[in-house]
């Protein structure tokens, strides 16, 4: 695209950084940032109800303008066909999980408010429905996403990024 995009998602595994991309690509470009979290979740870690997210989500879209720093398979079949960009972070799974731990043992211990004023806790941490945990069971699945979305675009461009170092230089060119 010659034009910097106006409907943009960043996907990638859990902890690759999609949430601190989309909010730096909306702070280059002028572009609203929405946090798909703070759109599925609501107080207390309770799942906001599959057909409540995809309202949300096709309200969202519906716009013309916005970042947003998932698709998540619920509901990607509403956000990919009005998406003009998918970033894709398809980094290494020592980088993704390492900052992934760090930034969960972070939030537990400093109690930072996130996702509609939920805490994440070193229980959690280790619960059976833990972040990481969570990591572990779709890292192959949402990597070869990324990379079959690169090899032939479900229509939106694609933009696959390998390393911070690549992605840094791409968000210089914005």
């Amino acid at each position: 695209m010659t034009s910097t995009p106006e409907r943009i998602v960043v996907y990638g595994v859990t902890g690759s950084g999609k949430s601190t991309l989309a909010a730096l690509i909306a702070g280059r470009t002028g572009l609203p940032y929405v946090s798909a979290d703070d759109l599925t979740w609501q107080p207390g870690w309770v799942a906001v109800p599959d057909d409540e997210q995809r309202r949300r989500i096709a309200e969202v879209c519906a716009g013309e303008r916005w970042v947003l720093d998932a698709a998540y398979s619920r509901w990607k079949d509403v956000v990919l066909p009005r998406t003009q960009l998918v970033v894709g972070l398809d980094y290494p799974r020592w980088l993704s999980l390492g900052r992934l731990v760090r930034r969960t043992a972070k939030r537990s211990v400093t109690r930072e408010r996130i996702c509609n004023g939920n805490v994440e806790s070193f229980r959690q941490m280790f619960s059976a429905d833990s972040i990481i945990r969570w990591h572990f069971a779709s890292f192959a699945r949402k990597r070869a996403t990324i990379r079959a979305w690169a090899a032939e675009s479900p229509g939106p461009e694609i933009r696959r990024l390998t390393s911070p170092r690549e992605t840094r230089r791409w968000l210089d060119t914005l």
